[in-house]
């Protein structure tokens, strides 16, 4: 099959001012109408690839959103929309922030993709990247303050970890009574095939741990205290460590003390170490309460090469997990018997997920996985659109669609024009 890569390019920028909303960008229309923190860092490095001056604008609106504790939100509710559930009468954060948002946050990609940003025009960068700087310390340091366990990066909600019906929160999910829940309407339900999404079971779950946060005023020790959902999660420990290394670059850059910076790098290098589960040979999720692994093999296994870890053992466990369908990565191994290809975070392939892992691959030297995992990446958006993610097995597109980091991982790293090649 041809494919017309000029066409492609200009269909994933289409895309992206499409879900423009004048500063921010909404992951897709109608499924998710607000400001998503790592898809609007996503976001930004794809402007970047032909509008600099919008990418720097769209990290600006995030973190326009931080809370006084240096918390970054998962969502900014920037305008009203009552058909969204859970919208911010539901979460109750009135007052934390500067803008309505959510009570927590999600994976801190921006750090990196803002080095990135910076690194393609320094001259027009730096005085954004200097106003920027303090805030993505601060929102690391209270990843370092509030979300770590011996090291490692934990997370106290599964949207916070944005992989949200992942397999890696099985037990620390049974472990909820959702008593007093009540009734409420989901949207994404209506927009996309409830088999592709989480399960109510999970959203009872979900909207119970809201609640939770909301009842004790989003303070951070008394829901490190009482909240039943700890999880140690190799992906935001990955992510983070990746996200610390490039604000310490970022921080050289511009003339900055980057002293703490590597204090926390070495301490979640120490973290990750704990996260190996010898018994399936692959990082895994660690639950903090109930003191045991989750036993899975995921897509966060695989970034351990973006934290800068070049592990070994990792490369038979890739090799396997490719070789079981047609379209890597699979966000969960196919050997697992919760494997479900269509259903969000239980198998389906998301290319920002391949991106992070090319990135990582490439960055410690393994070009030639990271050369085949781009080249795959390419192919599943080439053939079937920019979707939210893909089915692995005949890669047929699932969940949203004309998607915003689709498209932003396509023009600045799948793409043939985009950088790297």
């Amino acid at each position: 099959m041809t494919m017309d890569y000029e066409d492609l390019d200009r269909r994933a920028r289409d895309i992206l001012r499409g879900n423009d909303r004048g500063g921010y960008t909404l992951p897709t229309d109608g499924l998710y109408p607000y400001q998503w923190n790592w898809d609007s860092a996503f976001a930004a490095w794809g402007f970047a690839e032909f509008d600099l001056p919008r990418a720097w604008t769209e990290l600006e609106t995030l973190f326009s959103g931080q809370w006084p504790n240096g918390m970054v939100p998962h969502i900014l509710f920037h305008r009203p929309n009552a058909g969204y559930f859970p919208g911010p009468d539901v979460w109750g954060a009135e007052g934390m922030g500067p803008i309505l948002s959510s009570g927590i946050s999600q994976p801190p990609v921006a750090a990196t993709f803002l080095r990135a940003i910076f690194e393609k025009d320094r001259t027009l960068g730096e005085p954004h990247a200097r106003a920027l700087f303090p805030k993505l310390l601060a929102w690391h340091r209270w990843f370092r303050d509030w979300r770590t366990e011996a090291g490692a990066v934990v997370v106290t909600h599964p949207w916070e970890a944005g992989r949200d019906n992942a397999p890696d929160w099985d037990g620390a999910m049974a472990a909820i009574d959702p008593v007093g829940v009540g009734e409420y309407r989901r949207r994404d339900t209506s927009h996309v095939d409830p088999a592709m999404r989480p399960t109510k079971y999970d959203y009872d779950r979900y909207i119970w741990l809201v609640q939770l946060g909301r009842r004790l005023h989003w303070d951070e020790a008394a829901m490190r205290a009482e909240n039943p959902f700890r999880v140690a999660d190799p992906a935001m420990t990955f992510i983070l460590m990746r996200a610390n290394r490039d604000l310490a670059a970022l921080g050289r850059a511009l003339g900055e003390d980057v002293g703490e910076i590597e204090t926390w790098i070495g301490e979640l290098e120490a973290g990750a170490a704990e996260l190996w589960n010898e018994e399936i040979g692959a990082y895994d999720s660690f639950d903090t309460r109930a003191l045991k692994f989750s036993g899975c093999v995921t897509c966060a296994s695989f970034l351990s090469w973006y934290g800068g870890l070049d592990d070994e053992r990792m490369l038979s466990q890739i090799e396997r997990v490719w070789s079981a369908k047609r379209y890597a990565v699979p966000s969960l191994d196919p050997a697992h018997p919760q494997f479900n290809s269509k259903r969000y975070w239980r198998g389906p392939v998301w290319a920002v997920l391949n991106t992070l892992i090319g990135l990582g691959l490439e960055s410690c030297g393994r070009a030639d996985h990271a050369a085949r995992l781009r080249e795959t990446t390419r192919a599943l958006i080439g053939e079937h659109g920019f979707a939210e993610y893909f089915d692995p097995i005949d890669g047929s597109p699932a969940g949203g669609g004309t998607f915003t980091w689709t498209a932003a991982v396509w023009l600045a790293w799948a793409s043939p024009s985009a950088g790297g090649e």
